[in-house]
Parts: C-alpha cells; structure tokens; sequence
C-alpha cells in the first residue's frame, strides 16, 4: 500500500502543478524580478511603422467576408502600409468573387483544397513585408491590434508576437461559452507572465505575427500550423511575446459537442507538436524556454490527463483500505474527487441551459478538455485527422 500511496502523491503533484502549480510558480517568479526590476518592460515605440501584410487563409468564409474587410480597413494603421492578402484555396461558395470587390486587397485562389497549412505554405511566397500578421476570417480585431503587436517587433530579440483570443462574454451562458470563456480568460493570465518571464510557448492563430524571414515551410499534415510556426521561431533564438490589448473576438462554440470537436483536434496537434518539437524537451539546449514549454503545454498534453484516470482507481482502493466513511486525509480526498466529477455532471446535465452562475460549468469543462486529450492520443496514433478546416459552429 505505501507504493500505491507514493505513486497517488507523484501524480496529485503532476496534476495540480499543471492546472494551478505552474502558475502560483510563475507568479512568484515575476513578483521577485519585479521587485529587483529585472526584465522591466521598454515603452512603446510610436514611430515604429513598417510595413506589414494581414494574411488571412480562408475556406468558404463568404459570410464572414465583408465584416472582415470592414474591420481590417478600420483597424489604426497607416493604410499605405498594410497589405491585406487573402489566400482561398478549395473555396467554392463565392469567397474570391466577393473579395473582388476591395481592390485594395489581393485574393490567391486555387481550386484544390489542401488544408490551411497547405494554403499558408502556399500564400507566404507572396508576402514582401518585414512582419506577416495571421489571422482568421471569422475573427475581429480591436482597433489597435496592429499597432501594438508591430510595436513589439522594435525590439529585435522578438521574432513573434501573440495576441489575444477574447470569447464574448454573455450576462447568461451555456456550458461552451462559460467554460470556454474563462479558460482563455486564465490562460490570458498564464501567457502575460509568460512573457514577462522570457517567452510565450505558442501564438494564437485567430492572430499572431512573425517576422516573415523567420517563416519555415511547415509539414502538409501539421494541425497546429500556429503552433509549430510560432515555436520554430523560438528555436531559432528569438522569443514570442505578447499583447493582451491585440486582440481578435470571436463567440463562443455552439455547444459542447461542437468545442469538444474542436479540443479533440487540438489535442491530437498538440501530441504532434510534442513529437515534431521534442529537441524542445531539451533544457540544457533551450533553459528557460523549455521549462515554460514543458510546464504550459507538453504536461497537458500527455501525462497530466493519464494521471488523471489512474487516480480513480488508485485513490478508491487506498480510501477503501484505510477506510472509506472514516475521516481521513484519503477518504477525504475520496469524497472531494466524487463530488468533482458530481459536478462535472451536473455540468453535462445544464449544459444547454444559460445561467449566470458560469463557475458550475468549470469541472464539466474541465472534464471535457481531458477526455479530448485521449481520443485525441487516439485519433493522433490512428492518423485519422484531417488537415483540412474543421470550424466548430460558433454561437451567434
């Protein structure tokens, strides 16, 4: 029993230390370099304007086009200098015929569909700008997004910077839209003191930035292209930064169904990722880089939610021998892992129905975002994702 109960307290460790420990760590860390003024933050640089192109790789997007292009054509940069490029590849709902209609934006349009990857491999030989700023079609951008994600690139240590990914927050919500809404809202929080500390382990694709030389052509079945493009600029030797007020908004999934599609393909990316970055793993190469690296991203995607399965067993057996009505710390811990998974499904139960008490919709959530890590492992070992744009329906 005594090694039954060391392995529970190893993976308790992993768990906790992934979901909360890593970031009370990270917290602290740039508590003590704020209090000695290490790695203080340069003011912004206003005259940095060079010039950049938004790229923007669509597939049958024509009902998103024309908010799109009324927000690029808003956003607060000068107008000579940005580039809007879109890059349609497969589309066949009319995408490229209405994206004729603003000559101040050029389409590249190919009839077969190679998946996003294939259209952003394809798209980058017609980008001549210093830094290319992704973004997706359904998304819009605050006003200033552009200036201050350009802004970070004055500094020439920076080969990438992330924005931030806002979910539009309901007085009422169901379980997506709460769920999905305060994870970002945290991992907002994780990247900020990422950053701060040395670099954020990958950019979101609703928007980031890279300097366009950094650009590496990425493998034809990658499912994270944001992911990978982002972090193979970081092993080159630059860091990726981040700018909560650049920002692209976008609702919520529709539904449970529709987010837990959208995490499994995430999931099985990111064991993808993990194999294709594993030089990443290497601490002595990359030092602080791959602490983040490994403690933000690699424990969520693969030993953290195996830990989580094997718990149940193991802490039931040990609650069970040391008594499972008793008051001790395993029969405690018993009874506080039932009523987390209670909740889970009372979460599934209201999870269509909207209510303002969004806290009940985080152990489902959380709960949701596990089980997509291993059919997502699954889905990764059968190579049965495709590369192809799979948009989760989004809430209106």
């Amino acid at each position: 029993m005594i090694v039954l109960k060391i392995i529970f307290w190893v993976f308790l460790f992993i768990i906790v230390y992934t979901y909360v420990g890593y970031g009370i760590l990270l917290f602290a860390i740039i508590k003590i370099r704020r209090l000695f003024n290490i790695g203080k933050k340069e003011k912004m640089n206003l005259d940095y304007e060079p010039e950049v192109t938004l790229f923007i790789a669509a597939y049958n997007e024509k009902d998103y086009v024309a908010a799109k292009m009324k927000n690029s054509l808003e956003l607060d940069y000068p107008k000579e200098k940005l580039n809007i490029i879109w890059v349609t590849d497969g589309s066949d709902d009319g995408t490229p015929d209405l994206l004729q209609n603003y000559p101040n934006t050029t389409v590249h349009h190919l009839e077969e569909r190679n998946g996003k990857i294939g259209a952003m491999n394809r798209g980058m030989q017609y980008v001549k700008t210093p830094i290319v700023i992704f973004s997706d079609a359904n998304t819009n951008l605050g006003k200033e997004s552009i200036r201050r994600i350009v802004n970070l690139f004055s500094n020439p240590q920076v080969g990438c910077v992330s924005g931030e990914k806002r979910i539009i927050n309901k007085e009422t919500d169901v379980a997506s839209g709460a769920g999905e809404g305060i994870y970002w809202k945290y991992e907002s929080t994780l990247k900020k003191w990422d950053a701060e500390l040395y670099s954020v382990v990958g950019a979101a694709g609703e928007l980031f930035a890279i300097r366009t030389n950094l650009y590496q052509h990425v493998e034809k079945d990658t499912l994270l292209d944001d992911f990978i493009i982002s972090l193979r600029v970081a092993q080159q030797g630059y860091t990726i930064q981040y700018d909560p007020e650049a920002y692209a908004v976008e609702t919520a999934s529709a539904n449970v169904k529709e987010e837990l599609k959208r995490k499994i393909r995430i999931s099985a990316g990111g064991i993808q990722s993990i194999v294709r970055l594993r030089s990443l793993l290497n601490v002595f190469k990359y030092g602080t880089l791959s602490f983040q690296y490994i403690s933000h991203r690699v424990l969520r995607w693969s030993l953290t939610p195996l830990c989580l399965v094997l718990l149940i067993p193991i802490l039931t057996v040990i609650a069970i021998d040391e008594g499972i009505f008793s008051f001790g710390l395993y029969a405690v811990l018993f009874w506080l892992q039932l009523l987390f998974y209670v909740s889970a499904l009372l979460g599934w139960f209201l999870e269509n129905r909207e209510t303002r008490v969004k806290i009940l919709f985080v152990p489902y959530y959380f709960f949701i975002m596990n089980l997509s890590v291993v059919l997502g492992f699954f889905r990764y070992m059968k190579k049965s994702q495709s590369v192809n744009w799979e948009r989760a329906k989004r809430a209106s």
